[in-house]
């Protein structure tokens, strides 16, 4: 079990590693995020399993707080509404529980925020093609090689390891500093207006 407990730590710092030479992609979205907040637009964040937990705690950061008192910042997650979910499953195929939502919700200017460890989740990437059409900006978390997904976001961040929990640990990451760089960018200056 020690033995484990070592390359499964091995396999996180890996991981961190893959991340740390992503800081300026890591940079550039939240510069997209932050200036998407400014001018009232929103932030969509849509995976499946994990991935739709962590869509779920990123929309919920930017809506509360991250570690600061401020006013809520526009985000949501595709992922919470299990009757929209399950009627447009069942109407239209789970590829589009996504996309069905994003042609409604998103807007010009708004950020459509994929999750997907394998980069091939199907309504994941129908998602981020919808939200083209809408002129929208895309930005995808992905794992592996990218997959699919990769060729059609404006800004994909690609943890290219293996292990599908070390992905998501270094997503999970990766999100929890670009909030803390809008929050940090936004706050500063709602405090000098």
């Amino acid at each position: 079990m020690l033995a484990d407990i070592k390359r499964i730590i091995s396999q996180h710092q890996d991981a961190l590693e893959v991340l740390k030479k992503l800081s300026g992609r890591i940079k550039d979205i939240a510069l997209l995020c932050q200036k998407a907040l400014e001018s009232d637009n929103k932030i969509i964040f849509f995976g499946n399993g994990g991935s739709a937990a962590d869509s779920q705690h990123l929309a919920a950061e930017f809506v509360g707080r991250f570690q600061k008192n401020r006013k809520p910042l526009a985000s949501l997650a595709l992922s919470v509404n299990s009757s929209t979910l399950t009627a447009v499953a069942n109407d239209f195929g789970f590829q589009k529980v996504f996309s069905r939502q994003i042609s409604c919700l998103g807007k010009p200017g708004d950020i459509a925020f994929g999750i997907s460890t394998s980069g091939n989740s199907p309504n994941v990437l129908a998602a981020l093609c919808e939200a083209k059409k809408n002129r929208m900006h895309t930005v995808a978390f992905l794992g592996k090689d990218g997959g699919k997904i990769a060729d059609y976001v404006d800004l994909p961040l690609i943890i290219s390891v293996s292990q599908t929990p070390r992905i998501q640990e270094a997503h999970i990451l990766a999100g929890h500093i670009i909030c803390e760089l809008v929050e940090q960018t936004l706050t500063t200056k709602d405090d000098q207006k």
